[in-house]
């Protein structure tokens, strides 16, 4: 294997999506030196952030912010916020995210570009065919901006692009739901902002079908409760045969905003106006001539008189544009194969995060890696601080450093990340709540074999 190419001025190290874990990338490359473009698709840093930004964190402020892009703040005189509150999206972008793609743009070394949506990445005159002079190629990225194509170089690129723009659909079978693409109007993908009048207004006194059982269908059906007494009612569809864990740990969980919302929404579903529609899988959506929608499920069940449906059942990753470079990644998760195991859902029904790093993060082409949310494909669960250590560790190979890079000291608030807590520090994905016990710092050997960083369970686990 060639050495690696280290980034330059004309050869940056290119980093996809000005998102957490994307600018704390940037962030660690300006602190060894090396010459990063930040490229965003949205017109802001943080723009996926901004698109949940009415949704509280899980984490307080502590685990918000990464140590290094702290520092790089604190020289331009930001306030560091009070770190055992819990931020909404929106502070979040606005009190950290703007701020640390301000600053880093501010500098010699680092361009953060907006409105840059990245469409393809490749090895530079070489299809993903060819193996002659593949190590040695540098990467070529192309970048839509403004309606132009333009091709930029890079010695090595993270993609952080994470996966907000890949909800999974409404039907079970992983692909779209009969008739689901036409009745697109009546149906969102997310948690509704009922803050916002207009939105409000669109679910109040309606029939609303909310589909999923995460953080993010908690929070739709807290919100939707306070609605009742407009009339609005609720079919919590469920594709599992009970509820018995979808409501967290409570006073068990360690994350204990998490568990106060699993309690609240507990409440919200005892009330009269939510109906509980249980092993429901969705295959048909239907309009009626009343103008109402029928929900059909694989069984031939229905749910009929719904007039709007909110779907809160996870995302995917986006590899389409990664379709020219060769890739490892796991067949059933999407994330990289080295990495699936230590957060498979299906295998990992509580537990914790193992340390992980460049060596489980890596592609086979040389300077490619995957970082944040993207870095697990499908899997829920991911923590902001996991994606800081990630970058930590990739920045360091990247900058030739092998030792730093192969050691993480992995320190993570006393839930961990179980298996099925379904979230992004508390963003909207799918599964039930998690609740894992203490986890305690370890200094390990970045892909070598540990054991899990700690914990039992609490009742709901399992």
């Amino acid at each position: 294997m060639t050495a690696a190419r280290q980034p330059s001025p004309t050869e940056p190290l290119v980093v996809v999506g000005a998102g957490p874990i994307g600018l704390a990338a940037a962030a660690h490359a300006h602190a060894r030196g090396l010459p990063t473009v930040v490229l965003e698709a949205g017109g802001e840093a943080g723009a996926s952030v901004r698109e949940w930004g009415h949704v509280r964190l899980f984490s307080a402020w502590r685990e918000l912010v990464d140590p290094v892009a702290e520092r790089l703040l604190a020289d331009t005189g930001w306030v560091a916020p009070d770190p055992d509150t819990y931020p909404d999206g929106d502070e979040w972008v606005d009190r950290y995210l703007a701020p640390l793609a301000a600053a880093l743009d501010a500098t010699d070394l680092v361009e953060v570009r907006l409105d840059s949506r990245v469409v393809g990445v490749a090895k530079q005159g070489r299809d993903r065919l060819v193996d002659s002079g593949r190590e040695e190629a540098v990467f070529t990225v192309h970048v839509e901006s403004g309606g132009v194509r333009r091709r930029l170089l890079a010695a090595a690129v993270v993609d952080a692009s994470g996966t907000w723009t890949g909800p999974n659909p409404l039907g079970t079978d992983g692909l779209p739901a009969l008739g689901e693409a036409e009745h697109a109007d009546r149906i969102f993908y997310g948690i509704p902002d009922l803050s916002d009048p207009r939105v409000r207004e669109r679910y109040a006194g309606k029939h609303v079908a909310v589909a999923g059982r995460g953080a993010s269908a908690q929070n739709t059906l807290v919100g939707l409760a306070g609605l009742a007494d407009a009339g609005t009612t609720v079919s919590w569809l469920l594709r599992r045969a009970g509820t018995a864990d979808a409501f967290g740990g409570g006073d068990n969980d360690q994350l204990e905003a998490r568990g106060a919302l699993g309690k609240r929404a507990e409440r919200a579903v005892a009330g009269e106006h939510v109906r509980v529609v249980t092993s429901f899988r969705t295959a048909e959506v239907v309009g009626g001539d009343d103008g109402r929608l029928t929900l059909v499920d694989a069984d031939g069940r229905s749910v009929t008189g719904v007039d709007e449906v909110v779907v809160v059942t996870g995302f995917r990753p986006d590899l389409t544009w990664l379709s020219e470079v060769r890739l490892d990644l796991d067949p059933v998760l999407s994330s990289p194969t080295t990495l699936a195991p230590l957060i498979d859902p299906n295998v990992h029904s509580c537990g914790t995060v193992y340390p992980h790093g460049v060596a489980e993060l890596a592609q086979p082409e040389q300077g490619l890696y995957l970082a944040g949310m993207k870095s697990y494909g499908r899997a829920p669960s991911f923590l902001a601080l996991t994606g800081f250590e990630q970058t930590r560790s990739i920045v360091a190979a990247i900058a030739g450093d092998h030792e730093a890079a192969a050691r993480v000291e992995l320190v993570l608030p006393e839930s961990g990340v179980c298996g099925g807590s379904g979230q992004f520090d508390g963003v909207p994905t799918e599964a039930s709540g998690g609740c894992c016990g203490p986890v305690e710092p370890q200094l390990v050997t970045i892909g070598a074999p540990t054991q899990a960083t700690g914990g039992g369970c609490g009742p709901s686990c399992g």
